[in-house]
């Protein structure tokens, strides 16, 4: 587990749990220690105590619990009692699996579109085009972070099938905890150039080659943070 303790997050989520407005105690607590896992803050291997968070957050543990339980529910917790939430660490295994994932969510989302004729692709991919994530060179580690992930919940939301959304929202935030820790500034301008690749893609109607371009975007990605891809990702069959 890591040695090193985090500094106790800060910002809204801090009022306290009397103020009387706001969302639930058990849903602001769920909100601020995911935000920490995913942003890094609480890393692979941290041991969260309810204390902590309960303090941090200036409400009863009751809560906080409720958020760890959810929390572990998702992946992201292993609850030890009487000694806390150990934030679970993320194997490459996980990595790949999400990416693999993503590329099943992302590719179904372009094969819907071509099944709907080239306008229907032209719209999305002129859309996809004009997106900030085609050039974000300016914006910080956490924009990039946001911005990447519109672009692709844009595509998969043209799928117009809610099922999918909703499962693409979940493995986007197991991606965003992956990459925390990933120096994404050093190969910004690559991914924006693969954005913009993926868009060409769909405006001129090229479904096959929008997908062969997802999927080596997709493989960079486990490639930066130094995992190998795999036959789904390294095999354009």
């Amino acid at each position: 587990m890591s040695s090193a303790t985090p500094e106790p997050r800060t910002g809204p989520a801090t009022e306290p749990a009397s103020a009387g407005t706001g969302p639930p105690a058990a849903d602001r607590a769920y909100q601020h220690v995911k935000a920490g896992l995913l942003d890094g803050t609480y890393p692979d291997g941290h041991l969260l105590s309810e204390g902590e968070v309960a303090t941090a957050l200036n409400m009863s543990r009751t809560p906080v619990r409720e958020a760890f339980l959810r929390l572990q529910t998702e992946g992201f917790l292993r609850l030890y009692p009487k000694r806390g939430a150990l934030v679970v660490p993320v194997t490459p295994t996980e990595a790949r699996a999400v990416l693999e994932a993503r590329l099943a969510l992302e590719s179904f989302a372009i094969d819907k579109l071509a099944t709907e004729g080239p306008e229907a692709m032209a719209t999305v991919g002129r859309e996809l085009t004009a997106h900030p994530a085609c050039d974000s060179s300016a914006l910080s580690a956490s924009e990039m972070h946001e911005t990447d992930r519109d672009f692709h919940a844009r595509l998969v939301a043209a799928a117009a099938n809610p099922i999918v959304d909703d499962l693409y929202t979940a493995l986007r935030d197991r991606q965003l905890r992956i990459t925390a820790g990933a120096r994404t500034q050093d190969w910004q301008p690559h991914i924006n150039h693969q954005h913009t690749q993926v868009a060409a893609a769909l405006r001129d109607g090229e479904a096959a080659t929008a997908k062969t371009l997802l999927r080596g975007h997709l493989l960079g990605v486990l490639h930066a943070l130094g995992v190998a891809g795999g036959p789904m990702l390294e095999d354009p069959a």
